[in-house]
């Protein structure tokens, strides 16, 4: 059990479970020969089936109760401390963006009744309040562990995983070892992101339900300091709710687009992925006008999204967000853990080469690296200019070659050449460069989209506030910066020693002594770590 404070259930607890399943069983009957459940227990779970409940978690309830008796009640009937501590918890899910009455949130009115006079004496009634109990609990842990929705089915490259029965086993023992509470902290996603959210939930619920709306008609032409504004007060009242203006300017009676307040819709812009210049223009109009309760329901989505996450390991994490165009990282993966380094990113453009949300582990830098063209870039985009114009290649510092290695021999140019290129049996790749697509240093983290993040030439794409313009793979924004940190613990790589790779531009490949998990992620709402400051993201 001590394996959770680990942050995520992973297979560390799921071996000390089955070794204390082990203990706890040893000596008695098997599944096979083991004696019905009493009655009451077996209607109890029965019952639950016209109630939503799967198959799967009624039999999760049967092999509960075969490997023990009652959880919730004392043998007097009344219930036990860790039943109200349950029951209370399911009642706080909503803290976490999850509906109390999903897990059966009405077992509080029953348990104070039960307080109230001698007990449940009926050994039904406390099988029925038992069953739902467990139930509930059981189901409320594993939403809150790996989420209520299969991230396959909105595309992202990640599995739940199967181990549903370990928490019948968990359960068991967070009753007996009265940590009830302490394991729903322990199963919460360990990111400070996560933590820095429900916070935040609780706060825009408030908002959305005591802050009335702001509308305006969208501008004509874009409103600048010193300019009538209708909408003066309305806007102010407004931003000092969100907090992106601290206290009144005084002078919003005007009628005017005063200096102060320009500046608290500045804040509000970089908040909301808007160009921060402070200007009242169309497209700022439209996130204010965005109602409260819909930006409840982005946190409320972007909580659900890190329950997706699997288990993290605790010694580093490198995480793309993708529609905030920003790279935080890690040296310790913990609840309270800020990140140590972050940076602008472009990512991929939307809907046609888009980013691809996964999990996977860099495992080396490469200075001065080769572009190996993906060949959807290749078939779509290059073919036709090679094939109307052959110098293309040379202007580009572009080769043709045979095999899959940076070793791989050129292949001069011919119509067998093209040939071999469409056919896939050649491949076409770019010299290394600092002006080249991939610039001085390329980081690889292997996975089935051929993802990766490197430097680019295009560094003034970096001043645009939504930056979707790559072909799927990461552009970052302080690639030196980012190579020395990814390199900090090898020791034979000192920050000159990176600083002269990266000027040199001889091609160096370095392998990780210790591979970095990396996570390619989707949070239209998060709160910075660095600074507290609650982000909202267009949904690209």
């Amino acid at each position: 059990p001590g394996a959770l404070r680990a942050g995520r259930y992973n297979a560390g607890m799921r071996l000390c479970a089955w070794l204390l399943a082990g203990l706890v069983l040893a000596g008695t009957t098997s599944h096979a020969q083991a004696p019905p459940l009493p009655a009451g227990l077996t209607a109890a779970i029965a019952a639950l089936a016209p109630e939503g409940y799967s198959a799967r978690e009624r039999a999760q309830l049967t092999r509960l109760y075969r490997e023990g008796g009652l959880l919730w009640f004392e043998p007097s009937g009344a219930p036990t401390a860790q039943a109200r501590e349950a029951v209370q918890m399911l009642s706080d899910a909503q803290r976490h963006g999850l509906a109390p009455a999903h897990y059966g949130a009405w077992q509080a009115g029953s348990l104070q009744d039960a307080d109230a006079g001698p007990g449940l004496a009926s050994a039904d009634a406390r099988a029925r309040v038992e069953v739902r109990l467990s139930a509930g609990v059981l189901r409320f842990w594993r939403d809150l562990h790996i989420g209520r929705i299969d991230p396959r089915r909105v595309g992202f490259r990640m599995s739940l995983p199967q181990h549903d029965d370990d928490f019948v086993l968990l359960l068991r023992h967070a009753v007996t070892a009265r940590r009830v509470a302490q394991t729903t902290t322990d199963l919460s996603p360990p990111l400070v992101l996560y933590r820095l959210l429900t916070d935040a939930l609780a706060r825009y619920r408030a908002l959305a339900a005591s802050t009335p709306a702001f509308t305006m008609a969208p501008p004509a032409h874009s409103i600048t300091v010193g300019m009538p504004l209708a909408q003066a007060e309305a806007l102010e009242r407004h931003l000092l709710a969100l907090g992106d203006l601290e206290r009144p300017t005084g002078r919003a009676a005007s009628g005017r687009y005063e200096p102060a307040l320009a500046e608290a819709v500045a804040r509000f812009q970089r908040r909301h992925g808007l160009a921060d210049d402070g200007v009242l223009g169309r497209g700022t109009v439209a996130a204010l006008a965005v109602p409260l309760r819909e930006r409840v329901t982005q946190i409320e989505l972007s909580l659900e999204r890190l329950r997706w996450l699997p288990d993290l390991r605790p010694e580093g994490l490198v995480a793309v967000n993708i529609p905030m165009f920003r790279l935080w990282a890690w040296t310790k993966v913990s609840p309270t853990a800020v990140p140590d380094f972050s940076t602008n990113v472009i990512v991929g453009r939307a809907l046609n080469t888009q980013t691809p949300a996964l999990l996977a582990d860099m495992q080396r830098v490469i200075f001065a690296p080769y572009w190996n063209v993906p060949r959807s870039i290749l078939t779509k985009e290059l073919l036709p200019i090679i094939t109307r114009d052959p110098g293309y290649l040379a202007r580009q510092d572009m080769d043709i070659v045979r095999g899959p290695s940076d070793a791989s021999p050129v292949v001069p140019y011919s119509e067998d050449a093209l040939n071999g290129l469409r056919s896939g049996a050649l491949r076409l790749r770019q010299r290394p460069g600092p002006k080249k697509s991939l610039g001085r240093v390329k980081f690889e983290f292997p996975n089935d989209d051929s993802i990766y993040m490197h430097d680019t030439p295009a560094a003034q794409l970096f001043g645009r506030a939504r930056r979707d313009f790559s072909h799927g793979c990461i552009r970052l924004e302080q690639p030196e910066a980012m190579a020395g940190y990814i390199l900090r613990d090898q020791q034979d790589w000192t920050p000159e020693r990176v600083a002269t790779a990266m000027r040199e531009g001889s091609n160096v490949r370095v392998e990780l002594a210790r591979p970095r998990q990396v996570v390619l992620y989707y949070l239209t709402a998060v709160v910075l770590p660095d600074t507290g400051l609650v982000r909202f993201a267009d949904d690209v």
